[in-house]
């Protein structure tokens, strides 16, 4: 056992937590996680694994990562599941999560009208294809939102040397999904996760346009709240799925969920 994990379970013994808690408000933990684990259908695919193996319910909270954090810093869920990795090694740095764990990653990709009028198809990296939009005032729609997925698109502008204003720049304020939608009937370009896209039924004229960029990387990692900060924590069970979700079984459960024949995930705690 880590000394992370004999600090967790010391704390919560040392606070009576689970004695003082009835059966019943013990046998689940709220998980503040993404849109996309959500609207992929991942959790659909893997908590009714953990909850046969381990008789504990995981309630979910989908959100943008940066709304995640903060349900995780108001000790409003008892463990986060995001992907927006400098964001979550200041959560564990300012205190507010034990550790940071690698669970698993994908990819972002843009897509667009298939006709792809901006002519991403012919850029040579990310950022090129994001000032091509720009140049070209095409429709892009953004997630707007402070997510993951936005913190990406943020730093591609950048790289890109672009601070997207306009018309053509549409800011949902919306979840992956929704983006989407309006990003089908604009038609207009827009940055997604692989793992959203490709459980996304709405396409309409959407096609990938761009892909394959190492900057288009997109890994998630897994904390759990931290007790000291709030006592109300549920370490015990919160470390437990975390324990679950690196371990070979939850990274096989991972592996595992596929549509259409594609994989949406890959496990990355294996390959520390």
């Amino acid at each position: 056992m880590t000394h992370t994990r004999r600090f967790i379970l010391s704390a919560v013994s040392a606070l009576g937590l689970l004695a003082a808690l009835p059966a019943a408000a013990q046998d689940f933990i709220t998980v503040a996680s993404t849109t996309s684990t959500e609207n992929s259908g991942l959790f659909g695919h893997i908590l009714p694994i953990f909850q046969a193996e381990t008789g504990i319910e995981v309630r979910v909270v989908s959100q943008g990562t940066g709304q995640a954090l903060e349900t995780g810093r108001r000790g409003d869920a008892d463990v986060v599941f995001v992907h927006a990795r400098a964001q979550e090694q200041a959560f564990v740095a300012e205190g507010y999560g034990v550790e940071r764990f690698d669970v698993m990653y994908n990819d972002f990709v843009i897509v667009g009208p298939g006709d792809d009028p901006a002519r991403l198809r012919e850029a040579p990296d990310a950022a090129a294809a994001m000032a091509a939009i720009a140049g070209a005032g095409a429709s892009f729609a953004s997630r707007g939102d402070d997510s993951g997925t936005h913190v990406a698109e943020k730093a591609l502008w950048s790289a890109a040397g672009i601070e997207p204003a306009g018309e053509w720049y549409l800011s949902t304020g919306s979840g992956m999904g929704a983006t989407l939608n309006t990003a089908s009937q604009v038609p207009a370009y827009a940055l997604t996760d692989r793992g959203t896209w490709l459980s996304f039924d709405n396409r309409g004229p959407l096609e990938i346009v761009h892909q394959g960029d190492p900057a288009l990387f997109n890994p998630y990692g897994i904390i759990l709240v931290n007790p000291e900060k709030h006592p109300h924590i549920k370490a015990e069970q919160g470390q437990a799925f975390i324990d679950w979700i690196i371990s070979d079984a939850g990274q096989a459960a991972i592996a595992g969920f596929t549509i259409g024949g594609e994989q949406l995930f890959f496990p990355s705690a294996r390959d520390e």
